[in-house]
Protein backbone atom coordinates (compact mmCIF):
# COMPACT_ATOMS: atom_id res chain seq x y z
CA UNK A 1 0.00 0.00 0.00
CA UNK A 2 1.33 3.41 -0.91
CA UNK A 3 1.85 5.71 2.04
CA UNK A 4 -0.36 8.79 1.85
CA UNK A 5 1.59 12.02 1.55
CA UNK A 6 0.49 15.30 3.07
CA UNK A 7 2.04 18.68 2.40
CA UNK A 8 2.25 19.35 6.14
CA UNK A 9 4.57 16.38 6.59
CA UNK A 10 7.28 18.46 4.96
CA UNK A 11 9.05 20.53 7.59
CA UNK A 12 9.62 24.09 6.46
CA UNK A 13 9.33 27.63 7.82
CA UNK A 14 11.02 26.51 11.03
CA UNK A 15 14.17 28.14 12.41
CA UNK A 16 17.39 26.11 12.56
CA UNK A 17 18.91 25.52 16.01
CA UNK A 18 21.35 28.14 17.21
CA UNK A 19 24.31 25.80 17.66
CA UNK A 20 27.87 25.42 16.37
CA UNK A 21 28.42 29.15 16.69
CA UNK A 22 30.98 31.36 18.44
CA UNK A 23 29.03 32.80 21.37
CA UNK A 24 31.63 35.50 21.89
CA UNK A 25 32.04 36.63 18.28
CA UNK A 26 28.24 36.83 17.87
CA UNK A 27 27.91 39.09 20.93
CA UNK A 28 29.12 42.57 20.00
CA UNK A 29 27.92 44.10 23.27
CA UNK A 30 29.88 41.56 25.31
CA UNK A 31 33.05 41.89 23.23
CA UNK A 32 33.00 45.68 23.50
CA UNK A 33 32.31 45.61 27.24
CA UNK A 34 35.16 43.17 27.85
CA UNK A 35 37.54 45.32 25.81
CA UNK A 36 36.43 48.51 27.57
CA UNK A 37 37.32 47.02 30.95
CA UNK A 38 40.75 45.64 30.19
CA UNK A 39 40.02 42.29 28.59
CA UNK A 40 40.90 43.02 24.95
CA UNK A 41 43.92 40.75 25.19
CA UNK A 42 41.68 37.77 25.96
CA UNK A 43 39.73 37.90 22.67
CA UNK A 44 41.26 34.70 21.28
CA UNK A 45 40.73 32.84 24.55
CA UNK A 46 37.13 34.00 24.79
CA UNK A 47 36.38 33.07 21.17
CA UNK A 48 37.75 29.59 21.77
CA UNK A 49 35.51 29.33 24.82
CA UNK A 50 32.58 30.74 22.81
CA UNK A 51 33.01 28.20 20.02
CA UNK A 52 33.24 25.32 22.46
CA UNK A 53 30.22 26.34 24.54
CA UNK A 54 28.30 27.30 21.41
CA UNK A 55 28.62 23.79 20.02
CA UNK A 56 25.76 21.37 19.53
CA UNK A 57 27.53 18.96 21.89
CA UNK A 58 27.44 21.41 24.80
CA UNK A 59 23.80 22.25 24.13
CA UNK A 60 23.00 18.56 24.25
CA UNK A 61 24.84 18.15 27.56
CA UNK A 62 22.73 20.96 28.97
CA UNK A 63 19.53 19.26 27.85
CA UNK A 64 20.52 15.86 29.23
CA UNK A 65 21.65 17.23 32.59
CA UNK A 66 18.25 18.89 33.10
CA UNK A 67 16.10 16.02 31.84
CA UNK A 68 17.97 13.49 34.02
CA UNK A 69 17.83 15.13 37.42
CA UNK A 70 20.02 14.22 40.44
CA UNK A 71 19.03 11.35 42.71
CA UNK A 72 19.72 10.93 46.40
CA UNK A 73 21.19 7.60 47.46
CA UNK A 74 20.85 7.84 51.24
CA UNK A 75 21.59 4.13 51.85
CA UNK A 76 23.40 1.33 50.12
CA UNK A 77 21.78 -2.06 49.41
CA UNK A 78 22.71 -3.34 52.89
CA UNK A 79 21.19 -0.40 54.75
CA UNK A 80 24.40 1.52 55.47
CA UNK A 81 24.25 5.32 55.28
CA UNK A 82 25.60 6.44 51.93
CA UNK A 83 24.41 10.08 51.60
CA UNK A 84 25.56 10.51 48.04
CA UNK A 85 23.94 12.28 45.11
CA UNK A 86 24.08 10.70 41.68
CA UNK A 87 24.15 12.81 38.52
CA UNK A 88 23.82 12.07 34.83
CA UNK A 89 27.20 11.92 33.04
CA UNK A 90 26.28 15.09 31.13
CA UNK A 91 26.33 17.04 34.39
CA UNK A 92 29.83 15.84 35.19
CA UNK A 93 30.92 16.75 31.67
CA UNK A 94 29.61 20.29 32.12
CA UNK A 95 31.43 20.56 35.43
CA UNK A 96 34.65 19.31 33.87
CA UNK A 97 34.49 21.82 31.02
CA UNK A 98 33.81 24.72 33.41
CA UNK A 99 36.66 23.66 35.69
CA UNK A 100 39.01 23.29 32.72
CA UNK A 101 38.19 26.90 31.77
CA UNK A 102 38.97 28.08 35.31
CA UNK A 103 35.49 29.33 36.11
CA UNK A 104 35.98 28.12 39.69
CA UNK A 105 39.45 29.53 40.38
CA UNK A 106 40.90 31.78 37.66
CA UNK A 107 40.48 34.97 39.70
CA UNK A 108 42.82 33.62 42.41
CA UNK A 109 46.55 32.95 42.52
CA UNK A 110 47.77 29.56 43.68
CA UNK A 111 48.07 31.07 47.17
CA UNK A 112 44.49 32.31 47.26
CA UNK A 113 45.20 35.97 46.54
CA UNK A 114 43.35 38.05 43.95
CA UNK A 115 44.91 37.48 40.54
CA UNK A 116 44.22 41.10 39.59
CA UNK A 117 42.85 42.77 36.48
CA UNK A 118 41.42 41.69 34.12
CA UNK A 119 40.78 38.21 35.54
CA UNK A 120 37.34 39.11 36.94
CA UNK A 121 36.21 40.59 33.62
CA UNK A 122 37.52 37.68 31.52
CA UNK A 123 36.15 35.06 33.88
CA UNK A 124 32.77 36.87 33.95
CA UNK A 125 32.56 36.77 30.15
CA UNK A 126 33.00 32.99 30.24
CA UNK A 127 30.53 32.58 33.09
CA UNK A 128 27.98 34.69 31.16
CA UNK A 129 28.34 32.51 28.04
CA UNK A 130 28.17 29.27 30.02
CA UNK A 131 25.02 30.48 31.81
CA UNK A 132 23.27 30.80 28.45
CA UNK A 133 23.97 27.12 27.77
CA UNK A 134 23.39 25.47 31.16
CA UNK A 135 23.08 27.40 34.40
CA UNK A 136 22.42 24.78 37.08
CA UNK A 137 25.92 23.33 37.23
CA UNK A 138 27.35 26.81 37.82
CA UNK A 139 26.10 26.76 41.43
CA UNK A 140 28.99 24.66 42.80
CA UNK A 141 31.35 26.44 40.40
CA UNK A 142 30.51 29.85 41.83
CA UNK A 143 30.52 28.65 45.44
CA UNK A 144 33.95 27.08 45.02
CA UNK A 145 35.33 30.31 43.60
CA UNK A 146 33.67 32.46 46.26
CA UNK A 147 34.68 30.27 49.21
CA UNK A 148 38.32 31.27 48.78
CA UNK A 149 37.42 34.80 49.88
CA UNK A 150 35.92 33.53 53.15
CA UNK A 151 38.77 31.07 53.76
CA UNK A 152 41.18 34.00 53.66
CA UNK A 153 40.08 34.54 57.27
CA UNK A 154 41.88 31.28 58.11
CA UNK A 155 45.19 31.51 56.18
CA UNK A 156 46.61 28.17 57.36
CA UNK A 157 43.51 26.30 56.16
CA UNK A 158 43.43 28.24 52.90
CA UNK A 159 47.02 27.35 52.09
CA UNK A 160 46.25 23.68 52.70
CA UNK A 161 43.23 23.76 50.38
CA UNK A 162 44.52 25.90 47.50
CA UNK A 163 46.72 23.22 45.92
CA UNK A 164 43.54 21.20 45.32
CA UNK A 165 41.14 24.08 44.59
CA UNK A 166 43.78 25.69 42.39
CA UNK A 167 43.85 22.91 39.80
CA UNK A 168 41.70 22.97 36.68
CA UNK A 169 40.70 19.36 37.16
CA UNK A 170 37.24 18.15 38.08
CA UNK A 171 37.15 15.05 40.25
CA UNK A 172 33.64 13.73 41.11
CA UNK A 173 34.84 10.75 43.15
CA UNK A 174 33.50 10.39 46.68
CA UNK A 175 36.75 10.55 48.64
CA UNK A 176 38.56 12.75 51.17
CA UNK A 177 39.42 16.06 49.52
CA UNK A 178 43.20 15.92 50.17
CA UNK A 179 43.39 12.81 47.97
CA UNK A 180 41.61 14.34 44.97
CA UNK A 181 42.79 16.02 41.77
CA UNK A 182 40.34 18.87 42.26
CA UNK A 183 37.58 19.79 44.68
CA UNK A 184 34.37 21.79 45.00
CA UNK A 185 33.11 23.73 48.00
CA UNK A 186 29.61 24.71 49.04
CA UNK A 187 27.86 26.90 51.59
CA UNK A 188 25.31 26.07 54.30
CA UNK A 189 23.62 29.06 55.90
CA UNK A 190 19.82 29.00 56.18
CA UNK A 191 17.63 27.02 58.54
CA UNK A 192 13.90 26.37 58.42
CA UNK A 193 13.03 28.69 61.30
CA UNK A 194 15.14 31.64 60.14
CA UNK A 195 15.77 31.68 56.41
CA UNK A 196 17.41 35.02 55.58
CA UNK A 197 17.68 35.84 59.28
CA UNK A 198 20.72 33.65 59.91
CA UNK A 199 21.13 35.10 63.41
CA UNK A 200 18.13 32.93 64.28
CA UNK A 201 20.16 29.80 63.45
CA UNK A 202 20.00 27.10 66.10
CA UNK A 203 22.67 24.69 64.82
CA UNK A 204 25.29 24.33 67.58
CA UNK A 205 29.07 23.97 67.44
CA UNK A 206 30.90 22.49 70.42
CA UNK A 207 34.66 22.53 70.74
CA UNK A 208 36.38 19.14 70.52
CA UNK A 209 40.10 19.70 70.97
CA UNK A 210 41.32 21.80 68.02
CA UNK A 211 38.15 21.05 66.06
CA UNK A 212 34.39 21.36 66.61
CA UNK A 213 31.40 19.02 66.54
CA UNK A 214 28.32 20.48 64.86
CA UNK A 215 24.77 19.35 65.54
CA UNK A 216 21.69 20.75 63.81
CA UNK A 217 20.21 21.18 60.35
CA UNK A 218 20.14 23.31 57.20
CA UNK A 219 16.92 23.81 55.27
CA UNK A 220 18.51 24.73 51.95
CA UNK A 221 21.88 23.34 50.95
CA UNK A 222 22.61 23.41 47.25
CA UNK A 223 25.26 21.24 45.60
CA UNK A 224 25.37 18.71 48.47
CA UNK A 225 27.90 16.58 46.57
CA UNK A 226 30.64 19.16 47.24
CA UNK A 227 33.78 17.97 49.01
CA UNK A 228 33.47 20.49 51.84
CA UNK A 229 31.19 23.29 53.00
CA UNK A 230 31.33 26.59 54.83
CA UNK A 231 28.70 26.31 57.55
CA UNK A 232 27.23 28.83 59.99
CA UNK A 233 26.63 27.54 63.52
CA UNK A 234 26.29 28.96 67.02
CA UNK A 235 29.46 28.64 69.11
CA UNK A 236 30.15 29.94 72.60
CA UNK A 237 30.94 33.42 71.27
CA UNK A 238 28.03 33.53 68.85
CA UNK A 239 27.36 32.74 65.20
CA UNK A 240 30.56 31.44 63.62
CA UNK A 241 31.79 30.07 60.31
CA UNK A 242 33.14 26.52 59.98
CA UNK A 243 34.81 24.37 57.34
CA UNK A 244 32.99 21.03 57.22
CA UNK A 245 34.46 18.32 54.94
CA UNK A 246 32.56 15.25 53.73
CA UNK A 247 35.21 13.03 55.36
CA UNK A 248 36.83 13.32 58.79
CA UNK A 249 40.64 13.53 59.01
CA UNK A 250 40.78 9.78 59.79
CA UNK A 251 39.13 9.02 56.43
CA UNK A 252 35.69 8.06 57.75
CA UNK A 253 32.56 9.65 56.33
CA UNK A 254 31.51 12.74 58.28
CA UNK A 255 28.18 12.79 60.14
CA UNK A 256 26.30 14.65 57.42
CA UNK A 257 22.92 13.12 56.55
CA UNK A 258 20.81 14.34 53.65
CA UNK A 259 17.09 14.18 54.37
CA UNK A 260 15.80 14.75 50.86
CA UNK A 261 16.46 16.68 47.64
CA UNK A 262 14.29 19.72 46.99
CA UNK A 263 11.79 19.48 44.13
CA UNK A 264 12.48 22.87 42.55
CA UNK A 265 10.77 24.92 39.87
CA UNK A 266 14.00 25.24 37.93
CA UNK A 267 17.71 24.72 38.47
CA UNK A 268 16.90 21.07 37.88
CA UNK A 269 20.39 19.86 36.98
CA UNK A 270 21.71 21.06 40.34
CA UNK A 271 20.81 19.22 43.53
CA UNK A 272 19.55 21.18 46.54
CA UNK A 273 18.95 19.37 49.79
CA UNK A 274 17.83 19.41 53.39
CA UNK A 275 20.51 18.13 55.73
CA UNK A 276 21.11 17.22 59.36
CA UNK A 277 24.40 17.10 61.27
CA UNK A 278 24.99 14.65 64.09
CA UNK A 279 28.19 15.88 65.71
CA UNK A 280 29.78 16.49 62.33
CA UNK A 281 33.51 17.31 62.32
CA UNK A 282 34.36 20.92 61.40
CA UNK A 283 37.16 23.47 61.73
CA UNK A 284 36.70 27.12 62.68
CA UNK A 285 37.16 29.72 59.93
CA UNK A 286 38.01 33.15 61.32
CA UNK A 287 37.00 34.10 64.83
CA UNK A 288 34.16 32.75 66.94
CA UNK A 289 31.19 35.09 66.81
CA UNK A 290 32.33 36.64 63.50
CA UNK A 291 30.63 34.16 61.21
CA UNK A 292 28.58 36.67 59.22
CA UNK A 293 31.58 38.93 58.69
CA UNK A 294 33.56 35.92 57.48
CA UNK A 295 31.02 34.40 55.13
CA UNK A 296 29.84 37.72 53.67
CA UNK A 297 33.14 37.81 51.77
CA UNK A 298 31.89 34.72 49.96
CA UNK A 299 28.36 36.06 49.52
CA UNK A 300 29.60 39.22 47.79
CA UNK A 301 31.12 37.05 45.06
CA UNK A 302 28.14 34.75 44.69
CA UNK A 303 25.89 37.80 44.33
CA UNK A 304 28.14 39.02 41.55
CA UNK A 305 27.69 35.69 39.77
CA UNK A 306 23.90 35.79 40.21
CA UNK A 307 23.91 39.07 38.27
CA UNK A 308 26.26 37.76 35.58
CA UNK A 309 24.22 34.58 35.13
CA UNK A 310 20.95 36.50 34.88
CA UNK A 311 22.35 38.69 32.11
CA UNK A 312 23.77 35.61 30.39
CA UNK A 313 20.32 34.01 30.45
CA UNK A 314 18.75 37.15 28.97
CA UNK A 315 21.41 37.31 26.27
CA UNK A 316 20.72 33.69 25.33
CA UNK A 317 16.98 34.38 25.24
CA UNK A 318 17.52 37.35 22.94
CA UNK A 319 19.80 35.39 20.62
CA UNK A 320 17.30 32.53 20.29
CA UNK A 321 14.45 34.97 19.71
CA UNK A 322 16.40 36.69 16.93
CA UNK A 323 17.41 33.38 15.39
CA UNK A 324 13.80 32.27 15.24
CA UNK A 325 12.27 35.50 14.00
CA UNK A 326 14.83 35.87 11.23
CA UNK A 327 13.89 32.47 9.80
CA UNK A 328 10.17 32.33 10.55
CA UNK A 329 7.84 33.87 7.97
CA UNK A 330 4.37 35.17 8.87
CA UNK A 331 2.07 37.02 6.49
CA UNK A 332 4.66 36.80 3.70
CA UNK A 333 7.42 38.48 5.73
CA UNK A 334 10.01 37.31 8.19
CA UNK A 335 8.91 37.95 11.74
CA UNK A 336 12.02 40.05 12.34
CA UNK A 337 10.88 42.41 9.55
CA UNK A 338 7.45 43.01 11.06
CA UNK A 339 7.31 46.48 12.70
CA UNK A 340 5.85 45.30 16.01
CA UNK A 341 8.34 42.45 16.34
CA UNK A 342 11.22 44.78 15.48
CA UNK A 343 10.10 47.14 18.23
CA UNK A 344 10.03 44.30 20.74
CA UNK A 345 13.36 42.80 19.71
CA UNK A 346 15.21 46.11 19.59
CA UNK A 347 13.92 47.10 23.03
CA UNK A 348 15.09 43.74 24.35
CA UNK A 349 18.46 44.19 22.64
CA UNK A 350 18.86 47.59 24.28
CA UNK A 351 18.09 46.07 27.69
CA UNK A 352 20.71 43.36 27.17
CA UNK A 353 23.33 45.86 25.99
CA UNK A 354 22.81 48.00 29.08
CA UNK A 355 22.78 44.99 31.41
CA UNK A 356 25.93 43.54 29.85
CA UNK A 357 27.77 46.85 30.09
CA UNK A 358 26.69 47.15 33.72
CA UNK A 359 27.82 43.73 34.94
CA UNK A 360 31.16 44.05 33.17
CA UNK A 361 31.64 47.46 34.79
CA UNK A 362 30.90 45.79 38.13
CA UNK A 363 33.49 43.12 37.41
CA UNK A 364 36.07 45.82 36.69
CA UNK A 365 35.34 47.12 40.19
CA UNK A 366 35.97 43.64 41.61
CA UNK A 367 39.25 43.56 39.67
CA UNK A 368 40.37 46.88 41.11
CA UNK A 369 38.90 46.74 44.62
CA UNK A 370 42.15 45.59 46.22
CA UNK A 371 44.15 48.58 45.02
CA UNK A 372 41.59 51.35 44.41
CA UNK A 373 39.35 52.60 47.22
CA UNK A 374 36.82 54.11 44.81
CA UNK A 375 36.47 50.81 42.96
CA UNK A 376 36.04 49.01 46.28
CA UNK A 377 33.29 51.44 47.26
CA UNK A 378 31.59 51.02 43.87
CA UNK A 379 31.68 47.25 44.39
CA UNK A 380 30.15 47.42 47.86
CA UNK A 381 27.38 49.86 46.98
CA UNK A 382 26.49 48.70 43.48
CA UNK A 383 26.70 44.89 43.84
CA UNK A 384 23.33 44.61 45.65
CA UNK A 385 21.72 47.23 43.39
CA UNK A 386 22.93 45.51 40.22
CA UNK A 387 21.90 42.08 41.51
CA UNK A 388 18.48 43.52 42.33
CA UNK A 389 17.84 44.96 38.86
CA UNK A 390 19.39 42.28 36.66
CA UNK A 391 17.95 39.32 38.55
CA UNK A 392 14.50 40.88 38.83
CA UNK A 393 14.55 41.69 35.09
CA UNK A 394 15.40 38.22 33.86
CA UNK A 395 12.12 36.27 34.30
CA UNK A 396 9.99 38.88 32.50
CA UNK A 397 12.59 39.26 29.79
CA UNK A 398 12.75 35.52 29.18
CA UNK A 399 8.97 35.29 29.07
CA UNK A 400 9.05 37.88 26.26
CA UNK A 401 11.78 35.95 24.44
CA UNK A 402 9.72 32.78 24.80
CA UNK A 403 6.71 34.53 23.31
CA UNK A 404 8.78 35.56 20.29
CA UNK A 405 8.99 31.85 19.47
CA UNK A 406 5.30 31.28 20.11
CA UNK A 407 4.40 27.70 20.94
CA UNK A 408 7.91 26.56 20.02
CA UNK A 409 9.22 28.59 22.93
CA UNK A 410 6.81 27.04 25.41
CA UNK A 411 7.75 23.39 24.88
CA UNK A 412 10.58 21.67 26.66
CA UNK A 413 12.42 20.64 23.49
CA UNK A 414 13.69 24.20 23.24
CA UNK A 415 15.97 26.01 25.66
CA UNK A 416 13.73 28.97 26.50
CA UNK A 417 11.32 27.07 28.71
CA UNK A 418 14.30 25.94 30.77
CA UNK A 419 15.74 29.48 30.87
CA UNK A 420 12.38 30.82 32.04
CA UNK A 421 12.20 28.30 34.89
CA UNK A 422 15.83 28.93 35.75
CA UNK A 423 15.69 32.71 35.97
CA UNK A 424 13.82 33.36 39.26
CA UNK A 425 16.33 31.59 41.46
CA UNK A 426 19.04 34.22 41.00
CA UNK A 427 16.80 36.85 42.59
CA UNK A 428 16.12 34.53 45.55
CA UNK A 429 19.59 33.07 46.12
CA UNK A 430 22.14 35.10 48.06
CA UNK A 431 19.53 37.58 49.26
CA UNK A 432 16.10 38.41 47.86
CA UNK A 433 15.16 41.76 46.35
CA UNK A 434 14.24 43.30 49.69
CA UNK A 435 17.51 42.15 51.23
CA UNK A 436 19.41 43.76 48.36
CA UNK A 437 17.63 47.05 48.95
CA UNK A 438 18.40 46.89 52.67
CA UNK A 439 22.05 46.20 51.87
CA UNK A 440 22.19 49.30 49.67
CA UNK A 441 20.75 51.35 52.54
CA UNK A 442 23.25 49.79 54.92
CA UNK A 443 26.17 50.62 52.62
CA UNK A 444 24.92 54.20 52.31
CA UNK A 445 24.71 54.63 56.08
CA UNK A 446 28.15 53.15 56.71
CA UNK A 447 29.96 54.87 53.85
CA UNK A 448 27.99 58.05 53.23
CA UNK A 449 30.98 59.96 51.88
CA UNK A 450 32.04 57.24 49.46
CA UNK A 451 28.44 56.74 48.34
CA UNK A 452 28.11 60.45 47.60
CA UNK A 453 31.28 60.31 45.49
CA UNK A 454 29.96 57.32 43.55
CA UNK A 455 26.66 59.05 42.84
CA UNK A 456 28.48 62.18 41.74
CA UNK A 457 30.66 60.06 39.49
CA UNK A 458 27.62 58.43 37.90
CA UNK A 459 26.11 61.86 37.34
CA UNK A 460 29.28 63.01 35.60
CA UNK A 461 29.46 59.87 33.45
CA UNK A 462 25.85 60.39 32.34
CA UNK A 463 26.02 64.17 31.92
CA UNK A 464 23.84 65.20 28.99
CA UNK A 465 21.88 61.97 28.85
CA UNK A 466 18.08 62.44 29.04
CA UNK A 467 16.78 62.26 32.59
CA UNK A 468 20.15 61.36 34.13
CA UNK A 469 20.51 64.51 36.22
CA UNK A 470 16.99 64.21 37.55
CA UNK A 471 17.54 60.54 38.36
CA UNK A 472 20.74 61.28 40.29
CA UNK A 473 18.99 64.02 42.27
CA UNK A 474 16.04 61.74 43.02
CA UNK A 475 18.33 58.97 44.24
CA UNK A 476 20.28 61.31 46.52
CA UNK A 477 17.13 62.86 47.98
CA UNK A 478 15.27 59.57 48.46
CA UNK A 479 18.06 57.82 50.31
CA UNK A 480 18.23 60.70 52.81
CA UNK A 481 14.56 60.45 53.70
CA UNK A 482 13.60 59.15 57.11
CA UNK A 483 11.24 56.64 55.48
CA UNK A 484 13.81 55.53 52.89
CA UNK A 485 13.30 51.83 53.62
CA UNK A 486 9.67 51.95 52.53
CA UNK A 487 10.55 53.31 49.09
CA UNK A 488 13.98 51.72 48.73
CA UNK A 489 12.96 49.55 45.78
CA UNK A 490 12.19 52.61 43.68
CA UNK A 491 15.47 54.31 44.55
CA UNK A 492 17.58 51.15 44.12
CA UNK A 493 16.08 50.50 40.70
CA UNK A 494 16.84 54.08 39.64
CA UNK A 495 20.37 53.68 40.95
CA UNK A 496 20.87 50.55 38.85
CA UNK A 497 19.39 52.22 35.78
CA UNK A 498 21.65 55.25 36.21
CA UNK A 499 24.68 52.98 36.63
CA UNK A 500 23.65 51.02 33.52
CA UNK A 501 23.37 54.23 31.49
CA UNK A 502 26.82 55.29 32.71
CA UNK A 503 28.35 51.91 31.85
CA UNK A 504 26.75 51.85 28.40
CA UNK A 505 27.78 55.45 27.70
CA UNK A 506 31.40 54.37 27.89
CA UNK A 507 30.87 51.75 25.18
CA UNK A 508 28.02 52.83 22.91
CA UNK A 509 27.02 56.48 23.54
CA UNK A 510 24.14 56.47 21.06
CA UNK A 511 22.62 53.44 22.72
CA UNK A 512 23.20 54.97 26.15
CA UNK A 513 21.17 57.96 24.97
CA UNK A 514 18.37 55.63 23.84
CA UNK A 515 18.47 53.74 27.13
CA UNK A 516 18.40 56.94 29.19
CA UNK A 517 15.57 58.39 27.12
CA UNK A 518 13.42 55.28 27.51
CA UNK A 519 14.34 54.35 31.10
CA UNK A 520 15.33 57.55 32.91
CA UNK A 521 13.69 60.50 31.15
CA UNK A 522 10.30 58.82 30.88
CA UNK A 523 8.52 55.83 32.27
CA UNK A 524 9.24 52.80 30.12
CA UNK A 525 6.09 50.97 29.12
CA UNK A 526 5.19 47.91 31.09
CA UNK A 527 5.95 45.65 28.13
CA UNK A 528 8.96 45.32 25.85
CA UNK A 529 8.44 47.19 22.61
CA UNK A 530 6.34 49.92 24.24
CA UNK A 531 8.92 52.51 23.15
CA UNK A 532 9.43 54.79 20.18
CA UNK A 533 12.80 54.14 18.54
CA UNK A 534 13.94 55.41 15.16
CA UNK A 535 14.19 52.85 12.36
CA UNK A 536 17.95 53.27 12.03
CA UNK A 537 18.40 52.70 15.77
CA UNK A 538 16.28 49.57 15.63
CA UNK A 539 18.34 48.21 12.76
CA UNK A 540 21.63 48.96 14.50
CA UNK A 541 20.53 47.34 17.75
CA UNK A 542 19.38 44.16 16.04
CA UNK A 543 22.47 43.85 13.86
CA UNK A 544 24.70 44.23 16.93
CA UNK A 545 22.64 41.77 18.95
CA UNK A 546 23.14 38.90 16.47
CA UNK A 547 25.20 39.66 13.35
CA UNK A 548 23.76 38.01 10.28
Amino acid sequence: MTKTSFATHEVFNQSPPLVDVDLFALDTALAEAVAAHGGAGATKELSEFGRHWGSAAMAERGRLANENTPKLRAFDSRGNRRDQVEFHPAYHELMAHSAHAGLHNSTWTTRGKSAGAPTEVVRAAKFYMAAGVETGHLCPITMTRASVAALASQPDLLQTIMPVVGTRAYDPTFAPWPTKRGMTLGMRMTEKQGGTDVRANMTRAERDGEAYRITGHKWFMSAPMCDAFLVLAQADQGLSCFFMPRFRPDGTVNAIEFQRLKDKLGNRSNASSEVEFFGAYAELVGEEGKGIRTIIQMVQLTRQDCAIASVGLMRSGLAHALQHTRHRSVFQRHLSDQPLMRAVLSDMALHVEASTALVMRLCRAFDGAGVDASEAAYMRLLTPAIKYWTCKSAPGFLYEAMECLGGNGYVEEGILARHYREAPVNAIWEGSGNVMCLDVLRALSREAGAATEILQGLAQETAGLPGAGEAAAFIGTTFRRADAEGIARLAVERLALLAAAAALNRIAPRHAELFARTHLAGNHGGMYGAVDLASEDIGRLLDRALPR
